[in-house]
């Protein structure tokens, strides 16, 4: 039986392992530095057609969960937050999470590809929205309470969700938590300890389907534990405002080339 444009797989070059563990040290480094790994990852992979469209958001999620883990252990220990909204806010993630992509994993190639297309404008969004917001390091509360608290919860929720699509937690969840009084310091453990929970919860879900490049996530672990180390003990701070543009506007064409492929393979069904 002939392959389909739904069941056919988009045609890749699989790169070598030196370049699959440089690409989750650079794009670790910028997530430990607050740009998020997922949104910069997915353009390399879908521009240098590195994994097959439908792998790529479990090779995220799989990928990046131990380096993630080890920057939440980091921020956790260094940065002052309050307890109660650092665990309800990272459960309700986790949750999201694995639900999420219960749903996800049966998805055909074609509904994926629109879903990643979807979820890098939302992420070009939230980071054109944070850019353009002043963003405190020091003003605003260490933690929420009452309403802002329970909003707080549910937008962790659908954020976790999301993730099984490939929208990366750092850039909404900072927006969010800004909106509702946080300061910015204060959110880095908070992203970091839900994407701890969030990645491996949604990992667990992708391993089992099989959905997601094996050599990919192998390379992007084991170099993203250099790129947080060095983020974190050497680097610390760097100017990053004409990166994070430059990363929107990567961003917003590899949407539209998904969007376009999925419409091409649409076309020919």
């Amino acid at each position: 039986m002939p392959a389909t444009p739904e069941t056919a797989p988009r045609a890749v070059t699989p790169a070598p392992m030196g370049v699959n563990l440089l690409l989750g040290t650079a794009t670790d480094f910028f997530d430990t530095l607050g740009i998020g790994s997922f949104a910069t990852t997915t353009a390399v992979l879908r521009l240098g057609r590195l994994v097959e469209d439908e792998n790529i958001p479990g090779t995220l999620n799989v990928g990046h969960a131990i380096p993630t883990i080890l920057e939440a252990a980091l921020f956790i220990s260094a940065v002052p937050v309050e307890i109660v909204t650092l665990i309800t806010m990272v459960l309700a993630g986790g949750i999201g999470a694995w639900f999420g992509t219960g749903i996800v994993v049966h998805w055909p190639r074609r509904t994926i590809q629109r879903g990643m297309a979807i979820a890098l404008v939302v992420t070009a969004g939230f980071m054109v929205l944070r850019m353009l917001t002043s963003l405190s390091l020091s003003e605003g509360t260490v933690g929420l309470s009452g309403v802002a608290l329970m909003l707080a919860i549910v937008a962790s929720l659908v954020i976790g969700s999301l993730t099984s699509l490939g929208i990366g937690n750092y850039a909404p969840t900072m927006a969010v938590t800004y909106m509702l009084g946080m300061n910015q310091k204060s959110v880095f453990p908070i992203m970091a300890a839900s994407a701890s929970l969030i990645l491996p919860a949604a990992a667990v879900r992708f391993y089992r389907a099989g959905r997601f490049d094996r050599r990919t996530a192998v390379g992007l672990a084991i170099g993203g534990i250099p790129g947080v180390l060095i983020a974190v003990y050497v680097v610390k701070t760097l100017p990053l405002e004409v990166v994070r543009w430059i990363v929107v506007g990567v961003l917003l064409y590899t949407s539209a080339t998904l969007w376009m492929s999925s419409r091409n393979a649409a076309s020919v069904a």
